[in-house]
């Protein structure tokens, strides 16, 4: 949860928790020795009276008292309205096949529980209804109260609602009936029978007879795995049919129920193959019912929409999209790692839908039907049987003579990623001789299509292509040979996957000039327009302009950004330049090598401007083994080369007023909700001087929701021969002069006026104008702060500025601060430190200092942190 940044069972009462109490466990009336295993509380350890022999069984009785948590952590639980949803809401064995498999709750929903024959007897207030999946046995009412049986053969599911005003539906089919609250659009009731029986026929079909005689379709199941994009758009927003999104709603929760309580996988461990069948059908009843459904749905017919890509995408295309956003930004993971190691992005959306679109590839190289039917024979021979994956892998070798061991082995197995491009083609009038390279050190196949204008006239599966394969085929009356031409295989770039067969040129696409950011459409070169309004200063103010770039939606590895600018209030053209490449790394905790170059001018003060030149290179670590591990480690250089309009009027800070420097940077950070800790170490070198710096921050959450902020600083020059009465380049105690250009300033040169009071926490990090302000020898600091009051904290900060030719200054701070939005959103209020009583002095307003931000980019942030 902290590295997700959830913080609500964190902050959480006790009694809200819940908890579990067990008072006696008992075989033969006599008290049985447990205990709770070391780091997880909810696994119990039971030593028997005797030892068990093979085939012989034993009974034990258990009483416990259980405290119902509140359902806002996790959606099971006591309701704000006295209602209870429950789930895993009592003690059950563990799976032993030869060894014992357990595993702590994480709010995954994948607990791993035997099949069992349950019999439940539930005594509740006569004003509440039961519902269940289970089947209602006995049900006597008394004055007050009312005694409900239920019973059930060979289940793994027993959710359990009790509601004192019930929103579920009951609609009987020939085969079972579907007990669901899933919202609907006021959808007729004989529509709503429709679409069940459509789903009901569909999962008899595809995945063969259901065993028991409910199936219970919750609004919590689909809150939690969600269709991802629907669940995004405003109630106004109505690019689908009404009936296509409660349809694929009660389809999507439907097939995962239905092949939770059927396919007895350890869910944590084997999720893929429950995942993979899900999203394969599901994608399947799309392609069946809603053949011509788009991914952008009625919205793609919209002028001016028509012209993007993304219109022309069908909804199932989203699938490959959402693994690829992962894959691009070398963020995936293998499909068969346990889902407790998954990001939380891979783990709800990626992995899920890179296993059904991996179905689909391995279908359509198997073809001829061979991979559905498996599945239904699968099903049906091994339904409410404890299986394994492996066993699914086994079956379907079985079935077909192709080899699909790339699918195991490399597709599900590793994050090896998948893509080919075509080379040294040669043509005849009736043959072509091509080079296909992989690009990719796996062995997964690639489809070859010959194409003449838009129509197919040949496919070909090409196997083993360890490094390149060259081959001859038929031309026929093709002119265009492309690879994974009907997408069907999830590879990383498609750029480079066609050769036209016509002219000299034959390499070359086309360019495709399109207004902003679109989806990548591997058939041209595209170029991006975009308008910009900004407000990046005060000098500059309002600024107008258009950005040219490469980047689509989906991450690339060469990036070039262009944008220029009309700044209104400096009646001048200012902008920025930015061209990098991107090396990602795998299986090493290197993962990232970003290089590039980057310039830009705008204003720095009023009728003055700046020039900047940065060639740059980083290093991104991260530990490879636990990509949820929030730890992380970077190496930043860069040679700034600055160039700005000489100041006349402020001739201090003006002595040279151009410069370079080179700049080494190492940091090491944990960014968590509860431990937080980060430090880097900072070298300057300079033709004038060079400087080192450290800083190191520790933030601590506790239960009671005080939060404790510590941060030290500490700087030194080794060399410094700039002049003694400039502090352009001095570390400064409160407002750094930013002569890197690094921080967010609205107004860097005001001394006066609101936008000098903006804090950068940077340096020293004080938030009262102390003197000396600044310090052209060494510096150190510690600022600390602590909650007073939900957001209101009490601020101190103490350090020592030493100076040429003057003794070192002990300095002091303390003051309000008020945490609107850490790090994005803060007010500084001073109240005492070395000018005494702040508070009481003239112009105080002027003393008050605040942090903003407003750039998109840091605002994004508070939602990927959660899911990356």
């Amino acid at each position: 949860m902290a590295e997700e940044y959830k913080n609500d069972f964190h902050l959480a009462k006790n009694e809200d928790r819940g908890f579990s109490v067990i008072t006696s466990i008992k075989q033969d009336h006599k008290d049985l020795i447990f205990e709770n295993l070391p780091g997880q509380l909810d696994v119990l350890k039971v030593e028997l009276e005797s030892p068990l022999n093979p085939n012989e069984y034993y009974k034990i009785n258990l009483s416990y008292i259980v405290q119902i948590p509140n359902d806002k952590f996790t959606s099971y639980g006591i309701t704000s309205s006295g209602d209870i949803n429950l789930r895993y809401w009592y003690v059950t064995p563990a799976v032993y096949d030869g060894k014992w498999h357990y595993f702590s709750n994480k709010d995954l929903d994948d607990l791993y529980i035997p099949k069992a024959d349950v019999s439940i007897e539930i005594v509740c207030p006569k004003n509440y209804i039961v519902t269940s999946e289970l089947n209602t046995n006995k049900a006597i009412q008394s004055i007050n109260n009312q005694t409900i049986k239920l019973e059930g053969k060979n289940r793994i599911n027993t959710k359990l609602f009790l509601s004192k005003k019930s929103d579920f539906n009951t609609i009987e089919g020939d085969d079972f009936a579907i007990v669901s609250n899933i919202k609907d659009p006021n959808l007729a009731v004989l529509d709503k029978v429709l679409i069940n029986e459509k789903i009901t026929k569909f999962l008899i079909d595809n995945l063969g007879e259901y065993p028991h005689e409910k199936l219970l379709l919750t609004d919590i199941d689909y809150k939690k795995d969600p269709i991802y994009g629907l669940n995004f758009l405003p109630k106004f927003i109505h690019p689908y049919p009404e009936n296509f999104q409660y349809e694929l709603k009660l389809a999507k929760v439907a097939l995962y129920n239905y092949l939770e309580n059927t396919l007895l996988v350890n869910p944590r461990k084997d999720q893929w193959l429950l995942d993979g069948l899900q999203i394969y059908f599901l994608m399947k009843y799309v392609e069946e019912n809603y053949p011509d459904m788009k991914f952008l749905g009625s919205l793609a017919n919209f002028w001016g929409v028509r012209a993007f890509h993304a219109a022309d995408l069908d909804f199932n295309d989203k699938y490959t999209l959402a693994y690829l956003a992962m894959a691009r930004t070398n963020r995936d993971q293998p499909l068969t790692m346990a889902k407790d190691s998954l990001l939380k992005f891979n783990k709800s959306i990626a992995n899920k839908y890179k296993a059904g679109v991996g179905l689909k590839y391995l279908d359509d190289f198997i073809n001829s039907n061979v991979l559905e039917t498996t599945i239904h024979s699968f099903l049906e021979k091994n339904k409410l049987k404890e299986i394994k994956a492996k066993d699914f892998e086994i079956y379907l070798k079985s079935k077909t003579d192709k080899n699909i061991d790339w699918f195991f082995n490399d597709y599900l197995s590793t994050r090896k990623k998948i893509d080919f491009k075509i080379k040294d083609v040669i043509k005849t009038d009736d043959s072509v001789t091509l080079t296909i390279k992989n690009k990719v050190d796996n062995n997964m196949p690639i489809s070859l299509y010959t194409l003449n204008d838009d129509s197919i006239v040949s496919k070909t599966w090409i196997e083993n292509v360890s490094k390149s394969k060259t081959i001859t085929i038929p031309r026929h009356d093709a002119n265009k040979l492309v690879l994974n031409y009907e997408n069907v295989i999830p590879e990383i770039n498609s750029r480079d996957n066609w050769k036209s067969l016509k002219g000299f040129f034959f390499n070359n696409k086309p360019l495709q000039f399109r207004l902003f950011k679109d989806i990548e459409d591997p058939n041209y070169n595209q170029v991006f327009f975009m308008p910009i309004i900004e407000y990046n200063n005060i000098y500059d103010g309002l600024a107008l302009g258009i950005k040219t770039y490469n980047k689509t939606l989906l991450r690339k590895h060469f990036n070039y950004k262009i944008e220029p600018k009309y700044s209104l209030k400096s009646k001048s053209i200012t902008g920025r330049v930015n061209i990098y490449n991107i090396h990602d790394f795998e299986n090493t905790d290197l993962y990232s090598l970003n290089y590039g170059i980057r310039s830009s001018y705008d204003s720095y003060a009023p009728n003055l401007f700046v020039r900047q030149i940065t060639p740059y290179l980083s290093f991104f670590f991260r530990e490879d083994e636990d990509f949820r591990s929030n730890k992380r480690k970077a190496i930043y250089l860069r040679y700034l080369d600055i160039n700005r309009d000489k100041d006349i009027n402020n001739i201090l800070n003006t002595d040279e007023p151009n410069y370079s420097i080179f700049n080494l940077r190492f940091v090491d950070s944990n960014d968590n909700l509860i431990h937080y800790d980060s430090w880097y170490i900072d070298l300057q070198i300079a033709k004038k001087f060079s400087k080192l710096s450290f800083d190191y921050e520790y933030r601590r959450l506790f239960e009671n929701n005080r939060q404790l902020n510590m941060r030290f600083f500490a700087g030194t020059f080794l060399s410094n021969t700039n002049n003694i009465d400039s502090d352009y380049f001095s570390f400064a105690l409160d407002r750094p002069t930013d002569y890197l250009f690094d921080y967010a300033y609205l107004g860097r040169s005001e001394s006066t006026g609101i936008f000098s009071q903006q804090y950068i926490d940077a340096e020293g990090g004080f938030k009262s104008k102390l003197q000396p302000p600044f310090a052209n020898q060494w510096i150190s600091t510690l600022n600390v702060s602590t909650t007073l009051w939900k957001y209101v904290l009490a601020y101190s900060d103490v350090g020592l500025v030493k100076n040429k030719l003057n003794n070192p200054k002990f300095v002091y701070d303390s003051g309000i601060r008020v945490n609107l939005v850490t790090d994005y959103f803060e007010i500084y209020f001073p109240v005492y430190s070395n000018l005494g009583w702040e508070v009481g002095q003239p112009h105080y307003d002027q003393k008050i200092r605040f942090k903003f931000t407003v750039d998109p980019k840091s605002l994004f942030g508070l939602f990927r942190r959660r899911w990356y």
